[in-house]
């Protein structure tokens, strides 16, 4: 036996390095239209990331084997949470997403039910694919039960309400799935499936509305207006967010030169204060950095010796590449808005600590053949 340094992928680290100094220069940025009672957002960011940074260096002491262990328990701590949002968080814009923590900030369970998910999920699926045979029977039995883990959140992450997580909660259980190898007929039927029930409701929804209301709730109804105003281009937001970007040019207006006001420019439309500042060359420079991130995950995925590890990756990665392409296309006006920050970018305790600690599943992804003693 002998042991080896533990590896850490350059690439991943030097663009995780330069998403965060974007992210602290453009939060700079949008200061100037943020609230003062909100603080210094800026240092609390850098305070996040070093936090972060910390969380990656203890979980390369550890194996990812101690998260699998302990899954079935934190998928139980993150369905209590959500649950006790109901009786503790305060209502913040119609929400009850967050707990507030006193001279700390707030704190959202289900950006860390992404991460029990994609474990959960790659613990199951792991074990499926080790088994290396299986009949359709298996794999129904399969599909019960991903279903069955991802069903319990999205019903309590759906009533708080934030309908964005609960998409991506199912964007990382597709992903997965494909990444399975299950037979083409399951996708096929689910595809089936969803088209009619995505048709039944949208047909009450245009057609119905009062049965569509008294279904779903008049809450849900005028979130459901909201999602919709991006097809006709309108909305204070997205109109002042469209107009800073398109008016940005190629070098772009400069920091701290963002030309008009549009709400969450710290959080869901830092894009824009990104795109206005830098311009075209800027914004071409941040696509670059997260295509390569995403490539050099895909990658790492690819070489995985593990099962369970490489469906994490890809799980991972399918919901960082949809956080990407949600954020930006919402921001410029060709997705609907979803309340969907930009990883690595965006201002926010837990969704960057939850994003480091992604970091820290993917480098001990790399290192297990590493961490795991073998004999000689």
């Amino acid at each position: 036996m002998y042991k080896q340094k533990y590896k850490i992928d350059k690439v991943i680290l030097g663009v995780l390095l330069v998403l965060m100094a974007i992210s602290l220069l453009t939060i700079s940025s949008a200061r100037m239209y943020l609230p003062s009672y909100l603080g210094n957002l800026v240092l609390k960011q850098l305070m996040w990331f070093v936090i972060g940074f910390i969380i990656i260096y203890i979980m390369s002491k550890l194996k990812n084997d101690v998260f699998y262990h302990l899954v079935w328990y934190l998928y139980a701590i993150g369905i209590l949470l959500l649950c006790l949002l109901f009786v503790f968080a305060p209502v913040v814009n119609n929400s009850r997403c967050w707990f507030v923590i006193p001279k700390i900030g707030s704190f959202q369970p289900s950006e860390f039910m992404k991460i029990v998910l994609i474990l959960a999920l790659g613990s199951i699926m792991g074990k499926f694919l080790e088994a290396k045979s299986s009949t359709w029977k298996d794999e129904l039995l399969l599909l019960i039960k991903c279903f069955g883990i991802v069903l319990l959140p999205s019903i309590l992450t759906f009533l708080q309400p934030d309908t964005g997580a609960v998409l991506i909660y199912f964007i990382i259980l597709l992903v997965m799935l494909f990444a399975c190898g299950l037979r083409l007929r399951w996708f096929i039927i689910g595809g089936i499936l969803l088209s009619v029930i995505a048709f039944s409701f949208f047909f009450l929804y245009h057609f119905h509305q009062e049965l569509f209301i008294k279904v779903f709730g008049t809450k849900f109804f005028y979130r459901m207006d909201r999602l919709f105003d991006w097809q006709s281009g309108t909305g204070y937001q997205l109109e002042n967010a469209i107009t800073a970007i398109g008016s940005a040019s190629l070098l772009g207006h400069g920091l701290y030169k963002t030309p008009l006001y549009f709400p969450e420019s710290g959080t869901d439309f830092i894009f824009a204060v990104f795109a206005s500042n830098f311009g075209l060359l800027g914004s071409i420079l941040l696509f670059t950095l997260l295509f390569t991130f995403d490539y050099q995950l895909l990658k790492l995925a690819k070489k995985s010796l593990f099962p369970r590890d490489k469906l994490a990756l890809i799980g991972i990665f399918g919901m960082l590449l949809y956080q990407q392409i949600q954020n930006i296309g919402m921001t410029i006006g060709l997705l609907p808005i979803t309340g969907i920050t930009l990883p690595f970018i965006s201002y926010g305790g837990s969704s960057l600590v939850s994003y480091m600690i992604l970091i820290g599943i993917i480098l001990n992804s790399q290192n297990e053949k590493i961490k795991r003693p073998t004999l000689t």
